[in-house]
């Protein structure tokens, strides 16, 4: 005789099912994927004014206060050295206001804040003098020196033609853009598991409200309740990706010029991570479901046990801080693989998927990551359980009232009392 009860990977498919299509089909569902684009755009807009301002703020001039003669001969010499200088050599310009004044203080216009110069050259050709903070000094008194010793040259110096070899690449280089890739993986999917997990918090206690949870909990485990809604936000999270995703491919076709000089990133030429990108690509994606599993267990935890909104908001402020902590805790182990901080990243389940990333855009071995994902998928049935059971205990008051009811039953069939 078969039970009319679900198991609980039928019931758990059943409720993802129902949540993953009522969320998918809702209006709310076209808002949370239209409201990402918003300050995306201000962002970009804004730093791409940020940067023109910055760029036209910054103060790369250096002023001359020499004599007229000295003056040219300065200006001179910058222009012939700017192209084997790589940009070393700073942009000369003579100051107005000391021809306008024969006992120009250039201590004084500087103190005053005058102009926008990051120095000002007086004195000669043979003994110059850079006035300036102590940085802006530093930066120049080099350059400033050899643009003097060319100025005052007989002839134009004779610099000898470097040749050069390019390689490939090499191991430091190869592990710097590793490193990158690992630092952009993390924070890609910290940004995209904080935005998306959110959607597990009121999910429970929605539900609460208009008592369809206890409907569910009389007629299916609750740990299969909790499971299905998980991996239903998971779904959802996913098409949001894809709809996130082709956005963005579309925008780069057509605009992938504006986007380099405003990113000053070439994202069609990242630098390949170690176990290469068809790998990496596929351990970003599981990576990121467990982060999401593993962050939503939580949050669902938590939205089970509040009662309204307010408290859900103040509930989940702990465990978002605790995300963002281990998040820095596997940022700041990127370049200290094998170290006792990496490990502990790897072995604490909040952090461990980032950690993971990390590893496999560094180091090659892909073996590493079938056990940091049984681990990972351990500590989400864990959380998963010990969430259904706060939720009977705490909400549902069926923790142990349930098993003493059973076996009081059983007692009376043992004895053979009416029941």
């Amino acid at each position: 005789m078969t039970s009319p009860r679900l198991s609980r990977l039928e019931a758990a498919w059943v409720v993802a099912r129902r949540d993953f299509v009522a969320v998918l089909f809702s209006r709310a569902f076209l808002f949370f994927l239209i409201g990402p684009l918003f300050p995306v755009l201000v962002g970009g807009l804004a730093g791409s004014i940020g940067g023109q301002v910055s760029r036209d703020a910054a103060a790369i001039e250096v002023g001359l206060a020499m004599s007229a003669s000295d003056n040219e001969a300065m200006i001179a010499a910058a222009q012939r050295l700017t192209p084997l200088m790589r940009g070393a050599a700073p942009a000369m310009r003579a100051v107005p206001e000391a021809a306008e004044t024969a006992n120009f203080d250039a201590r004084a216009f500087m103190e005053q804040r005058r102009g926008n110069y990051a120095a000002i050259v007086t004195g000669t050709l043979d003994a110059p003098k850079v006035i300036g903070t102590g940085g802006q000094i530093r930066r120049w008194q080099g350059a400033v020196e050899l643009i003097a010793a060319e100025a005052r040259a007989p002839t134009p110096i004779a610099v000898p033609e470097v040749t050069a070899e390019v390689v490939a690449s090499s191991a430091a280089s190869d592990r710097a853009s590793r490193v990158r890739t690992a630092q952009a993986a993390q924070m890609v999917m910290f940004l995209l598991t904080m935005l998306l997990a959110g959607m597990v918090l009121s999910n429970l206690a929605e539900e609460k409200g208009n008592k369809i949870i206890e409907i569910l909990a009389a007629a299916i485990p609750m740990d299969a309740v909790f499971m299905g809604k998980l991996f239903a936000m998971l779904g959802v999270s996913f098409v949001g990706i894809a709809v996130w995703g082709a956005l963005g491919w579309g925008f780069w076709s057509v605009a992938s010029d504006a986007i380099v000089t405003v990113t000053r990133t070439d994202f069609a030429n990242l630098p390949g991570p170690a176990t290469g990108w068809p790998a990496f690509l596929a351990l970003a994606i599981v990576y990121f479901a467990m982060a999401y599993l593993l962050l939503g267990s939580l949050f669902l935890t938590i939205g089970a046990l509040a009662n309204t909104v307010r408290e859900v908001q103040t509930l989940s402020m702990p465990v978002t801080m605790l995300q963002l902590m281990v998040f820095f805790l596997a940022a700041a182990t990127l370049t200290d693989a094998g170290s006792g901080l990496e490990l502990l990243a790897v072995a604490f389940p909040l952090s461990s998927p980032f950690a993971m990333l990390a590893r496999a855009a560094i180091e090659p071995e892909l073996w590493v990551h079938a056990g940091a994902l049984a681990w990972q998928a351990l500590w989400v049935g864990l959380l998963v359980k010990g969430g259904s059971v706060l939720f009977r205990k705490r909400v549902l008051k069926s923790g142990g009232a349930g098993r003493t009811r059973r076996r009081w039953l059983r007692r009376r069939k043992a004895a053979g009392g009416a029941l």
